[in-house]
């Protein structure tokens, strides 16, 4: 498929949609940073022609998009990987997302809590291993949301700050429904610590904010656990997790995933309405998952 040259040199929209061009990139580039690497796999998902799918392979290579990695000499099969450049698009996918989420499926509120295609999309990660990928801890340090060998539960939160950071906050953070409470679920995520630890249970509390926010923020309530910054959107375009756009930053909105050993997702929660019975319910599913 031959890309026509967009005249207006100068406009950044133009110039990019002559490298993305239509809806079947987005996908591509969704699919790829869910960890869907390979042509098959790609072709089975998206449902495209092989031709086509080839051709637009093709161009995201050229442009710099995407990266082939070998893994088979004979024959020669490739990985189709996001390279920096690629991974700078996937904040607006997350925006498309949160865009469509609510001005498409939606009535155009802004929540913080789930809807039902997001309620879906959140229950079909059971059973789902997390994509490889690595984000920052609250030292600006690269780490994998969860490690091989653990059980571990990932708490997803809209933001909590400091006292002294508390102007960070939104204005009407208040009344944006089911943003309130992150104070209260990381306070009672430390509070059962030791429960969680005693049940061989990593726990981690992962938000959009930027890694010298959230340590400030953890210092300041003394967590016991560390928290992660998705500030790139890696996590939440690789799991297509679900975010409201507040004060022109993507947030997640509050859920919880357990997964197993194997990195596999197992249990999910979602929507949480109750921050701090949340962490109780867990606890319980801990203790039947790991017994």
């Amino acid at each position: 498929m031959k890309r026509e040259e967009l005249s207006d040199a100068d406009c950044g929209i133009a110039q990019a949609m002559g490298v993305l061009g239509d809806w079947w990139t987005f996908l591509l580039v969704r699919d790829v940073a869910g960890g869907v690497t390979r042509f098959d796999a790609l072709q089975r998902e998206l449902g495209m022609s092989r031709r086509a799918l080839t051709e637009r392979l093709a161009t995201l290579v050229d442009h710099g998009v995407l990266e082939k990695r070998a893994y088979s000499a004979h024959p020669p099969r490739h990985d189709y990987l996001l390279t920096r450049k690629g991974e700078a698009l996937l904040p607006t996918l997350i925006a498309l997302q949160d865009w469509g989420t609510r001005h498409v499926m939606g009535d155009g509120t802004l929540t913080a809590t789930g809807g039902d295609a997001e309620v879906r999309r959140v229950e079909s990660l059971v059973g789902r291993r997390l994509p490889d990928l690595t984000i920052k801890d609250q030292n600006d340090s690269p780490v994998r949301p969860a490690e091989p060998g653990e059980w571990t539960v990932l708490f997803l939160f809209p933001g909590a700050f400091a006292p002294a950071d508390a102007h960070a906050y939104p204005p009407g953070w208040g009344e944006i429904p089911g943003a309130a409470g992150c104070t209260l679920e990381t306070r009672t995520y430390a509070d059962r610590h030791p429960a969680f630890a005693g049940a061989g249970v990593t726990v981690r509390g992962v938000s959009t904010q930027r890694p010298d926010q959230l340590a400030a923020y953890s210092a300041w309530a003394g967590l016991p656990y560390p928290l992660l910054s998705d500030q790139d959107a890696r996590l939440a375009a690789g799991l297509l997790l679900p975010t409201f756009r507040a004060a022109g930053v993507d947030r997640f909105k509050r859920l919880t995933l357990l997964t197993d050993p194997e990195l596999t997702v197992r249990a999910v929660q979602f929507p949480v309405s109750d921050p701090a019975g949340s962490v109780d319910d867990m606890l319980e599913r801990v203790a039947r998952r790991t017994r």
